[in-house]
């Protein structure tokens, strides 16, 4: 949301912060906890301390573990993250904490509670991360590391961690099958978190070969459409044509397929994904982006 009144922006900011939080917790209590399965992350280490030492809150030991990312955090980031960020992973884990006291689920078949609670935790880690928050921990981790491993998306970098603090939990625990599902919710959950992050500037992208390459243009661009023309020769027949390339986000597609058809209906469309289009009428990059 870009608003130009900042209290409304903060307004928004604070909300989506803390229905991803209630998001969260809801996961843990309701898949995770009445399954034995590890949500990995720091929630996963406060799951394997809550077992050895029963009278620490896994809520409350997440907080504890947190403080020295927090402190790395601020000096990458600036305060802002810190105060969106504690306050995102004190609601969290004060809402696990205070969700498990008012409500006791009940377990369910490991495989429904790895799959569905994989997509409520990677919603919810997504709608954080959009507004520029973390409840720590793993999704903290992975942001700072982002710094360093440009190649991997947030939620590559999470799932890594969340395999390493499973295996763990399977040592303590010992049960590899709750561990297995684990990592299965873990991987949805990274699936889920990078659609949300990077799923609003996916894009498609087309190239477009034809002898009526000028008018093919000339359409696009009355669209708004931002196109390069490259040169191309044909590789049977040897003549020399222009392709047009065109980046274009996903509900454009079928006016775009519909508009070359119509000019020539021969025409050679290749389309494929664009995972990220950085430029004008798509995102933008910073230097802290995802």
């Amino acid at each position: 949301m870009k608003s130009k009144s900042p209290v409304l922006r903060f307004l928004y900011e604070y909300g989506m912060i803390t229905f991803g939080s209630a998001l969260y917790a809801l996961a843990f209590n309701w898949f995770f906890q009445p399954n034995n399965i590890s949500m990995g992350g720091f929630t996963g280490v406060g799951q394997i301390l809550n077992h050895f030492i029963p009278i620490l809150p896994i809520g409350a030991a997440s907080i504890l573990l947190n403080i020295p990312l927090f402190i790395i955090g601020v000096r990458k980031q600036g305060v802002r993250i810190l105060i969106s960020s504690l306050y995102a992973m004190t609601m969290g884990s004060l809402m696990i904490d205070w969700l498990a006291m008012a409500h006791s689920f009940s377990p369910m078949d490991p495989l429904l509670a790895s799959i569905y609670g994989g997509v409520l935790v990677g919603l919810s880690m997504g709608l954080l991360l959009n507004v520029g928050a973390t409840t720590g921990g793993t999704e903290l981790m992975a942001r700072l590391l982002k710094y360093k491993i440009h190649q991997l998306s947030i939620g590559r970098l999470c799932l890594c961690i969340d395999v390493i603090v499973i295996c763990l939990y399977a040592l303590t625990f010992r049960s590899i099958n709750n561990a297995l599902y684990g990592i299965i919710s873990m991987y949805i959950s990274s699936l889920a978190m990078d659609t949300v992050v990077y799923g609003s500037i996916n894009a498609k992208m087309a190239y477009i070969i034809s002898a009526k390459s000028a008018p093919i243009a000339e359409k696009l661009l009355e669209m708004n459409l931002g196109i390069t023309l490259l040169d191309g020769r044909g590789g049977f027949s040897g003549d020399e044509k222009q392709v047009v390339l065109c980046a274009f986000k996903r509900s454009q597609i079928a006016a775009i397929k519909a508009t070359v058809t119509a000019i020539d209906p021969a025409a050679f469309i290749i389309v494929c994904e664009a995972h990220e289009v950085l430029g004008e009428g798509f995102g933008e990059y910073t230097p802290d982006s995802l």
